[in-house]
């Protein structure tokens, strides 16, 4: 199995992971095709040229652990784009 999907596996593993990383995401979504766009301070967003798809996010800190509300919400974006 590719590490890709590895990673979309955990991300939408039920019920939600709580250890799931900012950098694991950002992995997953580059390797979905995304592009990374760092902001100011730590808003990051991911760009999807040709689906013209725009996802905004801001880093988690002090730490690199995602939010589950974040995740749901990234959940439902993955299964648009990444077919896995």
């Amino acid at each position: 199995m590719s590490k890709k999907n590895k990673l979309l596996q955990k991300f939408l593993e039920r019920p939600i992971r709580k250890d799931l990383t900012f950098d694991e995401l950002s992995t997953l979504l580059i390797s979905c095709g995304y592009s990374k766009v760092e902001g100011k301070g730590s808003a990051v967003k991911f760009y999807h040229t040709s689906k013209d798809h725009l996802i905004s996010l801001h880093k988690p800190h002090p730490g690199n652990i995602l939010k589950v509300y974040l995740v749901k919400q990234i959940q439902v974006k993955l299964k648009e784009i990444c077919n896995g």
